[in-house]
């Protein structure tokens, strides 16, 4: 049975259909180039657009200036170690503690020996600073948190540190708990997470009632 088409112009016509390397290539190119300007030019710069025109603190970072001075962010904590300011969250982050570059926790585990070792020198450095108080160490003020840069802590954090520090600065603890207060932050919608004080606002309110 001969099997061989006899139609030339069909054959024409199949071989015409078939889309040549070079008109696939230049498909191919301007589907990239297409995609490259919306999704690496127009999409950013509608999202910075609408981030500055509408968050522009949160979108640059929360910063927290002073007199013209960049201080921090109230989304990154930084180490305090004097008795007069409220101490933060310990970091685990390195080279540096808080550093932001390299967030991360410790991931030691609750068996530990260096993650012992570490909360064991935290309660000692925290009962130095105010031997008179005996009241249990809340856990936040001597465990890193998994980021590394966490910039509050608990209420109960803030208020163990309360008499060392209305001490330190010469000031009722009335006064100082009502200055807490002003800076606690509530849950979310009133039942997501508990209470919390940001810790570098907290202490710029301290410096600036001097």
């Amino acid at each position: 049975m001969n099997t061989t088409p006899t139609n030339t112009n069909e054959l024409g016509a199949n071989h015409e259909s078939t889309p040549s390397l070079f008109s696939t290539l230049r498909a191919a190119i301007v589907l990239f180039a297409m995609l490259s300007v919306i999704t690496g030019l127009l999409y950013p710069a509608l999202v910075t657009g609408i981030s500055q025109s509408l968050f522009a603190h949160a979108a640059n970072g929360s910063l927290i200036e002073r007199n013209g001075r960049v201080v921090g962010s109230s989304l990154i904590g930084q180490s305090f170690d004097s008795p007069k300011y409220f101490w933060g969250r310990p970091s685990a982050t390195s080279p540096m503690a808080y550093n932001a570059a390299a967030s991360g926790g410790s991931n030691f585990g609750p068996n530990s020996d260096a993650l012992k070792s570490a909360v064991a020198e935290r309660i000692a450095a925290l009962r130095a600073a105010d031997p008179g108080n005996t009241n249990v160490v809340p856990v936040d003020l001597v465990t890193a948190s998994a980021s590394g840069l966490d910039p509050h802590i608990s209420r109960a954090g803030a208020d163990y540190q309360l008499a060392r520090v209305a001490n330190a600065r010469g000031i009722s603890p009335a006064t100082l708990a009502a200055i807490v207060e002003k800076h606690t932050e509530r849950p979310m919608f009133g039942f997501l997470g508990e209470p919390r004080v940001n810790v570098l606002l907290l202490n710029l309110e301290l410096d600036n009632a001097r």
